[in-house]
């Protein structure tokens, strides 16, 4: 295959003839219709404006002050004209500091006396039995009932707006999670008694590990330990060769390791916002390996870790230039052969999207669809959608339009917020307190291995998607027409993980709603990147596995739950057996990777 673009086909050229060429928009003109809405951007007023608003992004590392300012007085002011709910939060106050003083009454004179309020199953900051001791016990008690206090006064207020309301919510949750007990030296009996058993060593390890993450980070290191888990070398082995190589990815065949393989090649599409390697860590769990020894023959997107060289990339290129580009190479090199496609996080979006505008010509190219963890309905997008409001995005573009890119750390610290219980203060307490290293993972270690976003492509992902919904309204569009998931006919398997924070379970489930063919759908164990690295023998794990026929009646995700058996290990072997039942072509023999282009990974994953 050629290293240049001249291989790589059109979204037209792969959607095929009945894209009416009357209604064709060329990637030329979809470009200057951007350049055009652009154009103020070189008038003295519009550029000083957005040079401003991009250097405060810099400074609130991409955060809109005006978007939090107005969530604040939205709660404020509503608050303030209900009297109702002022006297309701006075009683709550009363009774929950009644109830703290009978349990501080009781509790030295009564062992195991019952608390009067009990962490959150996923909160885990007071799980040391030091906290149930006089007078840690009475902290954490303490803290419980006024973080309780203030979900109440934060939630319930007439007239403040769903979004806001979340925002004020999330925001106050921080400002608690920071002022927390366990993260003070006086307050955390684990940090107390470390202290005086190890005669203040404690201190001085954390001491050393906080320098040498300031260090790593002023030189954009990665964390210690990464070093242990380098593409190509400890993650990303399964054998292959890279076979085309264009200016937005790379594509991989896998050597076979079965004699004998399916007529049907497999393409995965991962997401952009990390590595692929996701999908290929340690050889004992990787998704690929598992899939080659299935007797598959698999190909896999490696993107290019755009730099602002690239900020005039879009939504297009990465459909022209990524998932039609590899279909047509595949079909090229196995013509007549169906191809079964796999789609991850963003990845599984672009997919459906590809497929979905195949599905609207007489293109026969795909033979099943699998997304893991991929969103097509963004209306309940989870805490994700906290940062999606027009002044955010607004104040996000001006950020990315100065870079032209999204970098990796300003999109790492949106999502450590969201668990910062667990990816800020306490690992601060553990590695700077407690002196104590988390021993490095594979999966942590390429949790570290960030990419980046290109300005426009990141721009229409949040807009288009997150902000319009424009896919699941049939507003998207491929080629001068709309894309709708029910033109797809081909079998779908769906896989959602139930502690996502990022592809919340409830919002994956909304391709039931949206697509008309035979489903099946599994719920795993995990979040969302653990849920899907979910190799059979690891301990723990269960997924429940329902199926939906073509023709069937909708359910909804809470009665499909309760009416879906659950089984315990690794959903991999259910979705192996689902690919054979499709997969009707046979055996042929297994076909050996011949690209010149070099070995797996590639050069790609290895650009910082």
């Amino acid at each position: 295959m050629q290293d240049d673009e001249s291989a790589v086909p059109t979204t037209q050229a792969v959607s095929g003839a009945s894209h009416g060429s009357g209604r064709e928009v060329s990637r030329a003109s979809l470009r200057e219709q951007a350049r055009l809405r652009d154009q103020h951007d070189i008038e003295p007023a519009g550029a000083l404006d957005r040079a401003l608003h991009g250097s405060l992004a810099q400074l609130t590392q991409g955060i809109s002050i005006v978007g939090l300012t107005l969530a604040w007085m939205d709660w404020g002011m509503h608050l303030a004209q209900s009297p109702g709910k002022w006297g309701q939060l006075l009683d709550k106050a009363w009774r929950k500091n009644l109830r703290w003083c009978r349990y501080a009454g009781r509790a030295p004179f009564e062992s195991g006396a019952d608390p009067c309020i009990a962490p959150l199953p996923q909160d885990r900051r007071f799980s040391s039995p030091a906290w149930q001791r006089w007078p840690y016990h009475l902290l954490q008690q303490a803290f419980l009932l006024n973080q309780q206090w203030w979900h109440n006064a934060t939630t319930g207020i007439d007239g403040v707006s769903t979004h806001h309301e979340d925002m004020v919510t999330f925001m106050a949750r921080q400002m608690l999670d920071m002022l927390s007990p366990p993260n003070f030296i006086p307050t955390n009996p684990d940090v107390c008694e470390a202290a005086l058993r190890e005669g203040g060593a404690n201190f001085l390890r954390g001491a050393g590990n906080l320098a040498d993450d300031l260090r790593r980070n002023w030189k954009g290191e990665a964390p210690a330990g990464s070093e242990h888990y380098l593409a190509g070398i400890h993650v990303a082995v399964t054998p292959g060769r890279v076979i085309i190589r264009n200016r937005l990815m790379e594509l991989i065949q896998y050597a076979p390791t079965t004699a004998g393989v399916h007529a049907e090649p497999m393409l995965i599409v991962p997401a952009w916002i990390m590595k692929y390697y996701i999908l290929d860590l340690s050889p004992h769990n990787s998704l690929v390996r598992y899939l080659v020894d299935q007797g598959h023959t698999v190909f896999m997107i490696s993107w290019h870790n755009p730099t602002a060289a690239d900020r005039d990339l879009g939504l297009d290129d990465y459909l022209d230039d990524g998932v039609y580009a590899a279909l047509q190479c595949i079909r090229g090199l196995f013509p007549g052969e169906r191809i079964n496609t796999v789609g991850y996080c963003l990845g599984g979006t672009l997919l459906a999207i590809a497929v979905g505008a195949l599905a609207s010509t007489t293109d026969a190219t795909v033979n099943s669809m699998t997304l893991l963890a991929a969103q097509t309905d963004f209306s309940e997008a989870g805490e994700l959608m906290l940062f999606i409001d027009e002044s955010q995005i607004d104040w996000l573009e001006d950020l990315m339009r100065q870079q032209g890119y999204l970098d990796n750390r300003q999109m790492a610290g949106a999502f450590r917020a969201l668990r910062s219980n667990d990816l800020v203060w306490s690992a601060a307490v553990n590695q700077y307190l407690l002196g104590r290293r988390a021993p490095m993972t594979d999966l942590m270690a390429w949790n570290t291995d960030t990419t980046r976003m290109p300005f426009r492509m990141h721009s229409e992902y949040l807009r288009k998607l997150f902000l319009s919904n424009d896919l699941s309204s049939g507003r998207y569009q491929v080629g001068g027409r709309p894309v709708a998931l029910s033109d797809i006919r081909v079998p779908l398997f769906g896989v959602a993980t139930a502690s996502d924070h990022v592809s919340p379970w409830r919002s994956v489930y909304k391709l039931h709603l949206l697509s008309c063919c035979d489903l099946d759908f599994v719920l795993t164990s995990g979040g969302h990147n653990a849920g899907i690295v979910s190799e059979p023998g690891h301990p723990g794990r269960r997924y429940s596995y329902g199926q939906r026929r073509h023709g069937s009646c909708y359910v909804d995700p809470d009665r499909w739950l309760d009416q879906t058996e659950e089984h315990e290990g690794s959903w991999w072997p259910a979705w192996s057996a689902w690919l054979e039942r499709v997969s009707t072509g046979g055996t042929v023999t297994a076909r050996e990777p011949h690209g010149d282009l070099g070995p797996a990974p590639g050069r790609y994953v290895l650009e910082r």
